[in-house]
């Protein structure tokens, strides 16, 4: 083919071609700064040319692409000229949008006015518009955008893009964003979903989607209890309620013991999805059985089975009702079957050598609330020695086990926080009776 024979295209790139090996060897370290200044934002308006060139040749080589076998012209230029395929599609899908709708943007990069990244970004702005926005707003949105990228580089003007209905037409957008959103909700409802399933090993796994403003209201329950800076809370202020319900704060901290300022600094360590996890199970045990739905009869139950005499005894295991539909029964030990019994939310199933039904209820084995008022006039706090939880916040504990015959009654109860609840009913714990009637607890030794 001759010269005179050559597509303008064609002509234009071997020429380009030509005057850059005329400057191959040249070394522009030699140039005075003002000039090496205009040279580089002219070799950036030059390189938007260009690429808005390739681009408009890319938008048309669908007939190239076919004759070589491949899926998209923007797949075969990427095999030809070693490059990401997805930067290929990339590329052919800007062509093709630049081509077909938004001509304004086109030359705006053909001009060297923006360049391919504000033209990415401007074109996904238009495109992710509302199919119902009039034709008119979409035109003056893209003038806009082009407007705001002679000031802005392509993170700024993605944020901006994002409201540039807001920008054209603030009404039409007040509608639509109150449409979306009203989608949005209604997609999240029918899509929510929440699933437990036993491990096997001791642990439950749960998954699911919930909508975000219930998974919001979860996140600052979960905060609550599971927020590291309670730790640092004095005293004073853990009697004013800084930490109410927090599982993570030891009482007195920071005036503490040494070992009270060891296990602060092992929870400041304490990854957050294990802080989660715990605060989930104090915000569950903290929940208020009388102002849950009914189920089966009565106030949302969760039912422990376990028989006389293990219950009595130090070892065994109790067995967990879920009352997930299609789950299996867990297995817990008898000493958290014996400090969930203290819990009003949980009903102990208690079998007798023939399995026989023992005891099913609470009336006498819980604490009334007159007898709860009564203790906390006489404990303001948890009695167990050093510590400034709240009376309030503390759960009536049976000093004599209820299981091995112990009276619900005033001589007979103790306010215990969560934590030294816990310890009440861990047996490698001792506990003991001071005289003023605090509640000393000691790791035993081995």
């Amino acid at each position: 083919m001759s010269r005179s024979q050559l597509h303008p295209v064609t002509e234009a790139l071997n020429q380009v071609e030509a005057v850059l090996k005329s400057v191959a060897d040249v070394n522009p370290a030699f140039m005075q700064p003002r000039e090496l200044a205009t040279a580089l934002v002219a070799m950036a308006s030059v390189e938007a040319r260009t690429a808005e060139l390739r681009l408009r040749m890319l938008a048309c080589a669908d007939e190239v692409a076919a004759d070589a076998g491949a899926r998209t012209a923007g797949d075969w230029l990427a095999l030809r000229t070693r490059q990401r395929c997805s930067d290929g599609r990339a590329d052919h899908r800007l062509a093709q949008a630049l081509d077909r709708d938004w001509l304004a943007t086109a030359t705006a990069l053909r001009e060297g006015r923006v360049n391919v990244a504000q033209a990415r970004v401007i074109v996904r702005a238009l495109e992710e518009l509302p199919d119902d926005v009039p034709a008119e707003l979409v035109i003056e949105a893209e003038a806009e955008l082009l407007r705001l990228a002679e000031e802005f580089d392509p993170t700024s003007l993605a944020r901006l893009g994002r409201r540039i209905l807001e920008v054209v037409a603030p009404d039409v957008a007040d509608q639509h964003e109150a449409k979306r959103l009203a989608d949005l909700e209604r997609s999240a409802r029918e899509r929510q979903r929440l699933r437990l399933r036993s491990c096997g090993d001791g642990t439950t796994r749960i998954s699911g989607l919930l909508p975000d403003d219930v998974a919001a209201r979860l996140a600052t329950c979960l905060d609550a209890f599971a927020n590291p800076r309670r730790d640092y809370l004095t005293t004073d202020q853990s009697n004013q309620g800084g930490n109410q319900g927090n599982p993570f704060v030891r009482p007195g901290w920071p005036h503490g013991r040494d070992d009270d300022r060891r296990q602060r600094a092992d929870t400041k360590r304490m990854p957050y999805p294990r802080r989660a996890a715990e605060a989930l199970a104090a915000f569950l045990e903290a929940v208020d059985p009388a102002r849950l739905p009914l189920h089966g009869g009565d106030a949302t139950t969760m039912v422990v089975t376990i028989d006389l005499q293990t219950l009595i005894s130090d070892l065994g295991t109790a067995t967990l009702g879920v009352t997930a539909p299609g789950d299996s029964l867990d297995r817990i030990t008898a000493d958290e079957a014996r400090r969930l019994a203290c819990n009003a939310q949980i009903v102990p199933a208690v079998l007798g050598a023939d399995g026989e039904v023992l005891d099913l209820g609470r009336s006498r084995r819980l604490f009334s609330r007159a007898q709860r008022r009564a203790l906390l006039l006489q404990h303001p706090t948890c009695q167990a020695e050093g510590c400034s939880i709240p009376g309030a916040w503390s759960e009536a504990h049976h000093w004599r086990p209820w299981s091995q015959g112990g009276p619900t009654d005033l001589a007979n109860a103790v306010l215990l926080c969560s934590i030294h609840h816990h310890r009440a009913h861990d047996p490698s714990f001792a506990t003991d009776r001071l005289s003023d009637g605090q509640i000393r607890l000691t790791r035993r030794r081995r």
